[in-house]
């Protein structure tokens, strides 16, 4: 007879394995894409509605001269680095909720937290791994059920 310890750990397995993918992939989504849309509403000026800022193209001027003074990106002049980052934020936190070409979306969420780990907060890298690992989580395993992707390919990859 198994002790008391494996007989534990073989309980708390079976239970924990029968958690649905669904729900890991729906709260990797909501988890992930509330950081960077919040992040983009913070660089947003006016367009509101539901309370939130819908107009990305009218960022605010302390976003202009953040990318200019705090981010400071090489090689991607301060106001396209402020639009790209803004756009990445607003539009792929939108496609990744509704699991809208979530693996992509996911992707391009990947290389903006690699861009700001490298070169903008590389101190902070124990949240940044935390953004990865819900990314790379959805990449790998897609949105799940729950989703767009789902609705137009009917695959199990989507």
């Amino acid at each position: 007879m198994a002790n008391p310890i494996s007989r534990f750990a073989f309980s708390a397995r079976n239970i924990f394995s029968g958690i649905p993918e669904d729900l890991l992939a729906i709260s990797a989504r909501i988890a992930i894409a509330t950081v960077f849309w919040n992040s983009a509403q913070t660089k947003i000026s006016g367009g509101s509605f539901l309370d939130q800022s819908w107009n990305v193209f009218n960022l605010n001027q302390s976003t202009f001269m953040l990318f200019e003074y705090e981010y400071s990106l090489p090689l991607i002049p301060a106001n396209i680095a402020a639009y790209m980052a803004t756009f990445g934020e607003f539009f792929l936190s939108l496609a990744i909720i509704a699991g809208i070409a979530t693996r992509l979306s996911a992707t391009g969420l990947l290389a903006m937290t690699v861009v700001i780990q490298i070169f903008v907060y590389p101190d902070a890298w124990p949240t940044h791994i935390l953004w990865a690992t819900g990314l790379l989580y959805l990449i790998k395993y897609g949105p799940g059920h729950l989703s767009v992707d789902r609705l137009l390919f009917r695959k199990s990859w989507a």
